[in-house]
C-alpha cells in the first residue's frame, strides 16, 4: 500500500514538474561553470540539467531527476539589502534582507525566514548547524527539514554559504526524504567541495 502512495505521490510530481522544464539546458558531465550569474564557479562529475526559471535575481537551479524530486539552487552573491528569493508581498510579508556585516551564523536564520515567508509554510526548521570551509573560506553548512504547503510528502535540504566581499553565496540542496534525498546527497556534496571563485 505505501508502496502504491509513494508511486502515486512521485507520478504526480513529475507530470506538475513537466511545465517548469521548458529552457532547460544540459550540464556536461566534467564541465566547470560559472553559477548565478557570479564569479562563483562550480565543476560537476556527473550529469545535470540546468532548469529556466530563477528563484531570485541571482540563482540558478539544477537537478537530476526533475525538481520536485532534487535540486540544487546556487545563490551567487546576493548583495547587502537584497533578499534571497523574489518578494512575494513586500508590503504584508516583506522577506528579510542579506547585510554585509551579517556572521556565517546568520546565514541558517536568514535562510528559514526567508523559507517560511516565500512559500508560505511555518513547516519548515533548521536541524543541524555546524562551521565549514566553503569555496576556499569560512562557511557554514546547516542541514533542514520541511513540508510545503498542502502536501505530505517530507522533504530535506542540506546548504553550505559564506559572505564573501560582503555579498552572500549559497548552495542548497533539496529532495523528499522518501528514496530521493540520499540517492543524490553525494552528487550535491560534490558540487559543493568543488565551489570556487
Amino acid at each position: 500500500m505505501a508502496g502504491k502512495i509513494a508511486g502515486a505521490l512521485i507520478a504526480g510530481m513529475l507530470v506538475a514538474a513537466a511545465p517548469a522544464m521548458a529552457g532547460n539546458s544540459l550540464v556536461a558531465p566534467g564541465s566547470k561553470v560559472q553559477v548565478a550569474k557570479s564569479g562563483m564557479s562550480i565543476r560537476s562529475d556527473g550529469e545535470w540539467n540546468k532548469l529556466g526559471r530563477r528563484l531570485g535575481p541571482n540563482t540558478e537551479t539544477w537537478t537530476i531527476d526533475g525538481d520536485e524530486l532534487n535540486d540544487v539552487t546556487f545563490y551567487g552573491g546576493i548583495a547587502d539589502g537584497l533578499p534571497i528569493f523574489r518578494e512575494v508581498d513586500k508590503k504584508n510579508r516583506p522577506l528579510p534582507r542579506v547585510s554585509s556585516t551579517m556572521l556565517v551564523t546568520d546565514i541558517p536564520t536568514l535562510f528559514e525566514t526567508s523559507y517560511r515567508i516565500a512559500y508560505d509554510t511555518p513547516l519548515m526548521k533548521i536541524d543541524t548547524v555546524e562551521p565549514t570551509s566553503f569555496a576556499g573560506g569560512k562557511g557554514v553548512r546547516f542541514t533542514y527539514s520541511f513540508t510545503r504547503p498542502n502536501e505530505e510528502l517530507h522533504r530535506k535540504g542540506e546548504a553550505r554559504a559564506a559572505v564573501v566581499g560582503g555579498k552572500l553565496f549559497l548552495i542548497t540542496y533539496e529532495a523528499p526524504t522518501l528514496h530521493y534525498f540520499d540517492k543524490t546527497l553525494p552528487a550535491f556534496r560534490q558540487l559543493a567541495d568543488s565551489a570556487a571563485f
